[in-house]
């Protein structure tokens, strides 16, 4: 699964015509990699973005014609990204040269053995100023397989006319929705709860805020503490506390958008790409807008937010290994990070980048996400993390009908069960 805010980039209003036209290039593009004894072409698998062919083109210049950059654009869904690729690796398709990978993916796929690991200076130079959270999601079994490029990480957006402060934890927030409920104001706490990653990624917020722990260190063990227990009361409580939309257990990113853009809510917890498309359809409610840490479980305690985020990984049948790394390390560095992160809206995951004064306009909230990014949430890290999320969505959905004791003993079983999965689910 993948953050879900890769599915609108900013600027919004050119972002639907962008992406179709890209899907309609892609697949007539040819999957070459230059084994005729020309120019090897370097063939960069990844999701759409908007002007990722800006960053190709100058990386392809940089390379004064020892390798060419082809954007083959993945498909705008990401469990169609993920079907795409391990059908294709599963088969040892020697036309995949660098791909992009969600992090909940990176680790599948080096325990399948199709992606190589980032060894010397390839290594180092991305180490090199990255955010520890992102680079935790690139690693499987203490290597590294992964270069990340972008980063993601969700925010508390709140009514400055309706809210005096942003609430630091979740109950104060439920009780601030109340109270707002009771005068007749919009009070609404929107956010995502329908049966897929959104839940889950809310839920192991929650989780992660708590001091929770759902799988054991190295991984291989359901865990399920006192703290994922607190996590499951805290959304049990939130979804009966009468302040959330009707539509919450069916609630994905963009309607939770276009909810709180109708003016019905009072706070919305959902990524940055709210922002950009809140300005351009009401810049009268953006005035009103503020943005904060995403509340935690205790006051005293702050909140550890889920990150998302792409990371670039180089196939294990490139037949062009060397070139590969090279034209990753371009797409992924920090002045093409800091475009990217300007005109589509990705964080970036090299810190240095947050104080550039250009991202000063384009992210005004970059303070608090980096705030949140160097104390992050990360979602379980196996092979298994796709079954996990399968099975963890159906069980906490409703989320509502959520007993913790209950649910957590469900959560474990079943989780146990997905981590006994062999192989690579398809």
């Amino acid at each position: 699964m993948t953050d879900p805010a890769r599915r609108r980039r900013r600027p919004v209003a050119r972002l639907a015509a962008a992406t179709a036209a890209l899907t309609l290039v892609a697949p007539l593009a040819a999957c070459g990699s230059g084994d005729d004894g020309g120019t090897p072409t370097i063939n960069l698998y990844y999701p759409p973005e908007q002007n990722l062919q800006k960053v190709v083109d100058d990386c392809n210049a940089q390379a004064r014609g020892r390798y060419e950059i082809a954007y083959r654009v993945l498909p705008r869904q990401a469990d169609d990204q993920r079907v795409q690729l391990v059908r294709r690796l599963a088969a040892g398709d020697t036309g995949m040269d660098v791909l992009g990978l969600d992090v909940t993916w990176t680790q599948e796929f080096a325990s399948a053995d199709w992606i190589r690991e980032w060894t010397g200076q390839d290594k180092a130079e991305v180490e090199q100023g990255t955010l520890a959270g992102p680079l935790d999601t690139a690693r499987y079994r203490d290597r590294l397989y992964g270069a990340p490029k972008n980063t993601n990480v969700q925010l508390l957006w709140y009514r400055t006319d309706l809210v005096r402060q942003p609430p630091k934890t979740w109950d104060e927030m439920i009780r601030a929705a109340q109270d707002l409920k009771a005068q007749g104001k919009p009070y609404q706490v929107l956010t995502m709860g329908a049966q897929y990653e959104g839940l889950v990624v809310l839920y192991n917020t929650l989780a992660e805020s708590a001091g929770g722990q759902i799988l054991s260190d190295d991984g291989k063990r359901a865990v399920m503490d006192a703290g994922t227990v607190k996590a499951l009361d805290q959304l049990q409580r939130f979804a009966a506390s009468g302040v959330t939309s009707p539509s919450f257990s069916n609630a994905t990113e963009d309607p939770v958008r276009l909810e709180f853009q109708s003016g019905d809510g009072a706070f919305q917890v959902n990524w940055p790409f709210v922002y950009p498309a809140l300005q351009e359809a009401d810049p009268e409610l953006a005035k009103k807008v503020k943005w904060a840490r995403v509340p935690g479980i205790d006051a005293d305690t702050p909140s550890k937010v889920t990150i998302g985020g792409v990371n670039l990984a180089v196939s294990a049948y490139s037949k062009h290994p060397t070139e590969s790394f090279e034209a990753a390390r371009c797409v992924r560095n920090a002045a093409n990070q800091k475009f990217s992160a300007v005109n589509d809206g990705v964080p970036p995951t090299i810190e240095r980048v947050y104080d550039d004064p250009e991202m000063d306009e384009a992210y005004p909230m970059k303070e608090t996400i980096l705030e949140e990014l160097k104390e992050p949430g990360t979602r379980p890290l196996t092979p298994a993390y796709q079954s996990i999320s399968t099975v963890m969505s159906a069980i906490l959905s409703p989320p509502s009908a959520i007993r913790p004791e209950r649910t957590a003993d469900e959560l474990r079983d079943a989780i146990a069960d997905a981590l006994e999965s062999k192989g690579v689910l398809p």
